[in-house]
């Protein structure tokens, strides 16, 4: 007979109702959700969002308030040391021993994961050939590229192959060769195992992450998948471009056009609240009275636009 499968077993990161208080402000206030198995999640928050502190209680660095978080089916808060077997954690600034060789500090961090003696020069040339720095393997870290050094500070982060890896602004710092480089070593270990990846660049999360979770003022805000995050708010503009442009008030006396503004080369933006039966109207007005209509589009709104939205930061 099969085993039925509990959603605590199911989800590797499942928290409950998390809450979190310095002296008598609240940084985060009944934050739940979970995650599955594998793929990249993508963490969204501004300075003093509350993401921080969500992070740092889900690996054990900082003891909650209230609430509950399970790794891997096991809680945090009643076996501490047990569940950080489960993770693996880059912080924003890697804890980097810049005196010692890639190799030295892989075994180093190897021994600190508890990888048993016999298992530690396997799981480090694994590691090492997993985030293509073996030929670095003699090199001073203090003597690679930023890009390198990151790649290091991803290896002790996965040497002890958890199910969980957290990555704080792991492309923070980096040249556009470098971010391409990490952002391909980072979904090949989401293949293996779940990250969770803390930015406050929308451009990340679109480019590698399945899911967003977003933070304001300490609550959920938002999750869903990148898809849905981008059309979380319907479009309410169009974009207009006409060779013998009418003046703006002529334009916004248009029915269903609510509001509009000149951006040059005869182009505008015209806002409305209903998009049914506007584009139809605008074309029928420009050729009834010559506008010589070249080209009009709802205007998508831009990632950006859509966490600026959400973030109330209009």
């Amino acid at each position: 007979m099969r085993k039925k499968v509990s959603a605590m077993e199911e989800a590797i990161v499942k928290v409950v109702n998390l809450s979190h208080r310095y002296s008598v402000q609240w940084a985060i206030q009944g934050i739940s959700f979970d995650v599955q198995k594998n793929g990249i999640q993508g963490l969204l928050g501004s300075n003093g969002a509350g993401k921080s502190t969500l992070m740092n209680i889900m690996c054990g660095v900082l003891r909650q308030t209230d609430g509950d978080v399970y790794i891997n089916g096991m809680n945090t808060k009643d076996n501490p040391v047990e569940a950080k077997r489960f993770i693996g954690f880059l912080p924003q600034h890697p804890p980097l021993r810049i005196d010692l060789t890639v190799e030295e500090y892989l075994t180093y961090c190897a021994y600190l994961r508890w990888i048993p003696s016999v298992e530690v020069k396997s799981a480090v040339e694994e590691t090492m050939e997993k985030c293509k720095i073996t030929h670095f393997r003699k090199r001073l870290i203090r003597n690679l590229s930023g890009g390198y050094q990151q790649r290091v500070g991803i290896a002790q982060a996965i040497i002890h192959k958890p199910v969980l890896v957290v990555l704080d602004e792991p492309t923070n710092g980096l040249d556009p060769n470098q971010i391409i480089e990490i952002r391909h070593l980072i979904k090949e270990i989401a293949e293996e195992r779940t990250v969770i990846l803390s930015t406050h660049m929308l451009t990340e999360v679109q480019a590698i992450c399945n899911h967003i979770r977003m933070i304001e003022e300490g609550h959920l805000v938002f999750s869903g998948t990148v898809d849905e995050f981008n059309n979380y708010i319907v479009p309410n503009s169009l974009l207009v471009t006409l060779k013998q442009a009418p003046p703006l008030n002529e334009l916004l006396q248009l029915e269903g056009i609510v509001d509009g503004e000149e951006m040059g080369d005869h182009r505008f933006r015209l806002s409305f609240k209903d998009v049914n039966g506007v584009v139809e109207r605008l074309v029928e007005t420009s050729v009834e009275r010559k506008w010589q209509l070249v080209e009009v589009g709802i205007e998508k709104k831009s990632l950006d636009a859509i966490f600026a939205e959400l973030s109330k930061k209009k």
